[in-house]
């Protein structure tokens, strides 16, 4: 059985519905080994999403009266982001109470940063439905809200996909495009590698839970880079 006691010492208050709390640490991966585990995380993971979005939002909303849809969105997608969830995630070890296969624990997945992620959000959800919205306001506003100083002094929320294009096209006259280098993982947790392209020039490369968000990532890999190909 694993200790909780940590956790709830850190955000300060405890889940008393042992059930939705065990489910919300069970990866997919336990269901398949262990024929005495019937349900795994991706339920809440769905709810807690919802839930992390609608504060998120709300939140920005009040703070920026004045900003834009475009500029609210892109704030939130920063905040809740999967590599931001999963740095929450390990600030609170939540890896070491998760539940899961062998062959999964083995090949490190309690520190991959999708699987953090995705118990984040399952946590969320466990907080919402055994506590109400406030509780979960409370953990989303200590643990992740807090961030948004350390976002938006890095840059964290500017749509990289976009200002790569922008630049690239001012500047050489080019429209990048992507390729797929691989993706690798079952279907519910497929991980992607794309390539960003100059024309035949590869300039970045990232990787993601789908497509988009390798994109991005490989945007961001190729603007850390522009020394290297922005020569008009």
């Amino acid at each position: 059985m694993k200790n909780f006691e940590d956790l709830f010492g850190k955000i300060g208050f405890g889940i008393k519905n042992q059930q939705i709390l065990l489910e919300a640490f069970t990866h997919r991966s336990a269901v398949n080994e262990n024929s005495d585990i019937a349900v795994h995380n991706e339920r809440l993971e769905f709810l807690g999403d919802a839930v992390l979005e609608l504060i998120a939002t709300e939140f920005l909303y009040q703070k920026f009266p004045d900003k834009p849809e475009g500029e609210l969105t892109n704030l939130r997608s920063a905040l809740v982001k999967g590599d931001n969830l999963a740095t929450v995630a390990r600030k609170l070890n939540l890896g070491e109470l998760l539940f899961m296969s062998h062959g999964e624990a083995k090949s490190g997945g309690s520190d991959k940063d999708y699987i953090l992620a995705n118990t984040v959000e399952a946590f969320i959800g466990a907080i919402y439905l055994d506590l109400g919205i406030e509780k979960a306001k409370e953990f989303i506003e200590k643990w992740i809200l807090v961030d948004l100083e350390e976002i938006i002094e890095q840059g964290k929320h500017i749509d990289a996909k976009s200002e790569f294009q922008e630049l690239s096209q001012d500047v050489l006259g080019i429209t990048p495009h992507y390729q797929v280098v691989s993706e690798d993982g079952p279907d519910h947790e497929k991980i992607f590698v794309l390539a960003a392209f100059l024309e035949e020039q590869k300039v970045g490369e990232g990787t993601g839970g789908s497509k988009k968000e390798a994109q991005v990532a490989a945007a961001a890999d190729a603007l850390v880079h522009k020394e290297q190909w922005l020569k008009p």
